[in-house]
């Protein structure tokens, strides 16, 4: 289908790869790795002829057609979802017209003896035929199928382009290339604003699509899940081997520890010749030995051993003081955008030490309340940030944040203060940034660079509480793995919006899903929340198809009402059992200071009164908890 030979491409007087070659037939689907900067969305860009070539061949069949979905989707404003989306049908709308200009002439002349009237209705007939072969009477509701399951709601076709989220926008990119139906699909990053859910759908349709995917990807569990072959461009080279990544990388070390003992088993053999020949050299008589046994070291190929770009940056979040049990406290919290309501009497209480996920599909007020909990938003109802609380804070466009016309050693300068202004070269060098790097301007920087010059700047701030949103996007394979493993080591209280699954594992203890302006509790990670999600999922199919049997009516605004009740009570009561913890922590710490020292700790003014006021309290709390208890018992 597409043929690659020699290709090789520099910037600056430097090669980012160097006569590569590698073919793609129908059915590869190519995951396509490497570093930040390395090239990757460069070559994706060749392919798709957008650059031209320094160097090197790029054969396409005849007739190949190819998809481009880049990271930057620009829509003309003022189309909606559907008119967006049908821009993916160019010839058949050009029918269109045609067949509506054809039709109007046939309708106002009156000519019709003519020859010309005569072609008229050969012209019609014509391109009715071919119409109809493209799929034109099929493409509106082919159209609406896609989309819908892209998860848009039919009352969403009519709005515009313009009032969705980014990751929504995607989805419409998406949908206008499965119904181009593209030979080759190339995918730049695809899943840097698709919720969970939307990437697990994705996954499926790849997994059967007939012909070629290029997909450049840091999302590992997505590249294990849908290629089947990977290549990896490193230091100037690609490798390229038929396994998704994973098991490339096992099968890579592999190869390479082969090339290590071999290389070893070459040495040893050179060393013996070479001993040999300064034996012989010594001796007339076996002078011509010696000269034959130079000819076959000359002619003998050196092993090299491939070489690994092993750079990874070095992060370790600074942590502030100690901040009281209760981070962040929301009672009643509700945030519309003009008539759109995206949270709706939200009730949630993060402690001290936690690690929270966010998660749900787009535009469902993830981000929202993250920019609300660090203040960046107003909103309705009751938001508390507990005591000597200090956030850190890294927003989803974090990189967009950055002066482009500034270096990068002015973006770290400008940010730090006194005290570590003479730290920031070092931090740089710690985020790969060294040498004449810190010199070049924010605005030749590739993505995942901005990512990491962002986390460098949030390095210059200690905080006890740190809130970061989607801080994956555009960061490599290895750059995550050192930003999850940065988030494990965090000693503070963690928040963390994404939809990166594999990052997501085993990172946080608590997952909250954000779904019709309101929030439900999932007391795992994010595995754990996937699999009740399913269960969930299946059970709702079997109460459809129970119903549809019975042909009863379900009582949906009954159950609907018991379920807000039901969640209502549930947040009651963890923040019931919150204050019965620190009530009783207390109490506990006041018995203590009488048994230390009685006197002293009764000759405090009102002590008696403040004691047994919080017994009291603490009574009133837990016949409160009781009654929670019984009602959510028999709700649930």
């Amino acid at each position: 289908m597409l043929n690659v030979h020699n290709l090789s491409v520099s910037f600056g007087g430097e090669y980012l790869f160097e006569e590569i070659s590698f073919r793609l037939n129908a059915g590869n689907r190519v995951g396509l790795v490497g570093k930040n900067g390395a090239g990757k969305s460069t070559l994706l860009k060749l392919l798709n002829k957008d650059m031209p070539l320094d160097t090197g061949v790029i054969a396409v069949e005849k007739d190949i057609k190819i998809g481009f979905l880049r990271q930057d989707i620009d829509f003309v404003e003022g189309r909606s979802v559907l008119e967006e989306a049908y821009q993916a049908f160019e010839e058949i709308k050009a029918l269109e017209l045609k067949l509506d200009e054809i039709n109007h002439q046939l309708a106002e002349r009156t000519d019709y003896e003519s020859d010309s009237y005569s072609q008229l209705i050969v012209d019609l007939s014509d391109i009715t035929h071919h119409y109809e072969i493209l799929g034109g009477y099929n493409y509106q509701g082919e159209t609406e199928k896609i989309l819908q399951g892209l998860g848009f709601r039919r009352e969403d076709f009519d709005k515009k382009t313009e009032t969705f989220s980014g990751g929504w926008r995607m989805r419409i990119e998406l949908a206008k290339l499965l119904l181009q139906t593209n030979d080759v699909l190339l995918l730049d990053e695809p899943t840097n604003h698709l919720d969970i859910e939307s990437i697990i759908w994705f996954e499926q349709f790849l997994n059967n699509y007939t012909g070629a995917v290029v997909i450049v990807s840091h999302d590992k569990m997505f590249l294990d899940n849908v290629t089947n072959r990977t290549i990896e461009i490193s230091l100037g080279r690609i490798y390229d081997y038929n396994k998704p990544y994973t098991e490339y990388l096992v099968l890579r070390n592999e190869i390479k520890q082969q090339q290590v003992n071999a290389q070893k088993n070459q040495e040893k053999e050179i060393q013996q010749a070479e001993r040999l020949i300064e034996k012989f050299r010594a001796k007339s008589t076996k002078a011509s030995m010696a000269q034959s046994l130079i000819k076959k070291l000359d002619k003998i190929e050196r092993i090299e051993v491939d070489e690994d770009d092993n750079s990874v940056m070095s992060l370790r979040f600074p942590i502030s003081v100690t901040p009281g049990k209760v981070v962040v406290e929301i009672e009643e919290l509700s945030k519309a955008y003009g008539n759109n309501l995206v949270l709706n009497d939200i009730n949630l209480l993060i402690e001290r030490d936690s690690k929270t996920a966010f998660v749900g599909q787009n535009g469902q007020g993830k981000s929202t309340l993250a920019k609300i909990i660090v203040g960046d938003l107003e909103h309705e109802g009751h938001l508390k940030l507990g005591h000597n609380v200090q956030i850190g804070y890294f927003a989803q466009n974090q990189a967009e944040y950055l002066d482009g016309n500034k270096t990068i050693l002015d973006t770290m300068i400008d940010a730090a203060n006194e005290k570590n202004r003479s730290k920031v070269r070092d931090i740089l060098g710690s985020f790969l940034f060294r040498g004449d790097e810190v010199d070049k301007y924010v605005k030749v920087l590739s993505g995942g660079e901005r990512n990491r010059l962002a986390l460098a700047k949030m390095l210059l701030q200690p905080f006890n509480v740190l809130v970061m949103d989607e801080p994956t996007n555009h960061l490599d394979i290895k750059s995550k793995n050192v930003l999850k493993q940065a988030c494990l080591n965090f000693e503070g209280t963690l928040i963390l919006v994404s939809h990166d699954r594999d990052f997501l594992q085993g990172l946080t203890n608590k997952v909250y899903e954000f779904k019709d302006q309101k929030i439900r509790e999932y007391l795992g990670d994010v595995d754990y929340y996937l699999e009740q999600r399913k269960v969930e999922d299946f059970r709702a199919i079997e109460k459809k198809q129970a119903v549809a049997t019975s042909k009863e009516k379900p009582k949906a605004s009954n159950s609907f009402q018991d379920q807000k009740k039901l969640k209502s009570l549930k947040n009651q009561l963890s923040s019931v059992e919150s204050k019965i913890g620190t009530l009783e922590n207390e109490i506990k710490n006041i018995d203590h200071e009488l048994l230390v020292d009685y006197d002293a700790t009764i000759a405090k003014p009102n002590f008696f009164d403040g004691y047994q006021a919080k017994k009291k309290e603490l009574e009133t709390l837990m016949q409160k908890w009781e009654t929670l208890t019984m009602e959510i018992e028999e709700l649930g």
